[in-house]
């Protein structure tokens, strides 16, 4: 059952979350390829949570 467990811990998910969204370090390397990487992930991350919720709200309403 523990490792089961283990399979669907979503805490290091969210602080992902919290993480990809902070500002940089100040001595972190910053390059054009870095930062639009980034930004693309962070478009994926939202989108990937508008769809979440439209998808709940479409499975409540059916």
């Amino acid at each position: 059952m523990s490792r089961l467990r283990e399979q669907f811990k979503v805490g290091e998910v969210f602080t992902y979350f919290v993480r990809i969204f902070k500002k940089p370090k100040p001595g972190a390397p910053s390059n054009f390829n870095i930062r639009a990487m980034h930004t693309i992930n962070k478009i994926s991350i939202l989108m990937f949570i508008i769809c979440l919720l439209v998808m709940t709200y479409r499975a409540f309403i059916r």
